[in-house]
């Protein structure tokens, strides 16, 4: 692997808050599994990587990603092949595990500036954002792009759906 993707990865847990402070603000932080890499997502990031000085994606582990129920296949590619397709990405600039269902603790150990998901999330429900104001950032819906998403392309490659 190109030494210059795996920097912008995290694989030492221990280093996550050093990793972050060598970035430039504000730090902006999103999270997914980004199964299958698409438009959407590329629009989606680029947009949140443009709210701050830096992006900080939050990549749910291959175990994490099977607890949010998307089948039982799920996700098509493995966590470390996964990240290296984001790292690849101008608009990331680091990239980070987690394990649970949630970011919440992993947000915590960042402490984003401005936290951001989909459009189609309701923010105001979200931990994610009681977390993150609760040191003074800010929590913010970006639109999605219409007709991208991992699950659609996965039933179209399958010939089971349009």
């Amino acid at each position: 692997m190109t030494q210059a993707l795996l920097d912008k990865i995290v694989l030492d847990d221990a280093t996550i808050e050093a990793r972050v402070a060598e970035l430039p603000g504000p730090i902006v932080f999103t999270n997914g599994v980004f199964d299958i890499l698409h438009r959407g997502h590329v629009s989606y990031l680029q947009a949140a990587r443009d709210l701050g000085g830096s992006l900080v994606l939050g990549l749910n582990s291959d175990a994490s990603a099977r607890q949010l129920g998307k089948g039982p296949d799920r996700p098509l590619n493995a966590e470390l092949d996964r990240a290296f397709v984001l790292a690849g990405l101008s608009s990331v600039s680091l990239v980070v595990f987690f394990d649970e269902r949630t970011p919440v603790s992993l947000l915590r150990r960042v402490r984003a500036d401005i936290y951001v998901k989909g459009g189609d999330y309701d923010m105001e429900s979200l931990e994610e954002t009681t977390v993150v104001r609760s040191w003074g950032g800010r929590s913010l819906a970006i639109p999605f792009v219409d007709g991208y998403s991992t699950t659609s392309l996965v039933r179209r490659i399958r010939g089971n759906g349009v």
